[in-house]
């Protein structure tokens, strides 16, 4: 049966939705085609048909699930800047963050995955980081956009950072700990 343009549309969609939280939870080279395409509920023939390759999806999925990030945080750029940077900061510290990386930061899940991927997934990342590093800085105190900048970096670091060590230990007081202690500099950091 011929799939119609707005199905493969959707279904486009769909694969693109499903790689992200995949990619999150599992790292780039964690997850093959044919697990991809069934979470997706789809077969791995249309795959090719849909994207040039599995890099042209990481790619697309990366931006996607920054982008849902990014409309996450959105919110608070309407509150009060002390308290927008501290509800960031609390949100992206939580312990619920830590423990779902498929539903959160793809900077904090990816990041070190990036790091060895082709050229592609690390322009995709870094204008990605840019881009939330510009949110960030929205919500820092400073005298000029420059000083912004430098404090959105420092805070940025400090909760990515805080977030991938605390995935990756089994202690979940240490977890807590580095959270806590990330938590009270990255606001240190952005209010200076």
């Amino acid at each position: 049966m011929r799939v119609t343009r707005a199905q493969a549309e959707e279904n486009r969609e769909r694969v693109i939705e499903t790689a992200g939280r995949l990619f999150r939870e599992r790292g780039f080279d964690g997850v093959g085609l044919n697990d991809l395409m069934q979470a997706a509920g789809l077969t791995r023939g249309g795959f090719y048909g849909q994207f040039e390759s599995k890099l042209d999806l990481a790619v697309r999925a990366l931006s996607r699930a920054q982008q849902h990030n990014l409309e996450r945080w959105r919110p608070l750029a309407e509150q009060p800047r002390q308290q927008a940077l501290q509800n960031l900061i609390g949100g992206y510290l939580s312990r619920y963050h830590q423990q779902h990386p498929e539903d959160g930061c793809a900077l904090a899940a990816l990041a070190v995955d990036t790091a060895r991927q082709p050229e592609a997934l690390k322009e995709a990342f870094t204008d990605n980081l840019r881009t939330f590093l510009g949110f960030v800085a929205e919500l820092c105190d400073g005298d000029d956009e420059e000083q912004r900048e430098e404090r959105a970096m420092a805070v940025l670091s400090t909760l990515v950072g805080a977030l991938v060590l605390s995935r990756a230990t089994d202690d979940a007081d240490l977890a807590r700990g580095l959270r806590r202690a990330a938590s009270a500099a990255a606001l240190e950091a952005g209010r200076k």
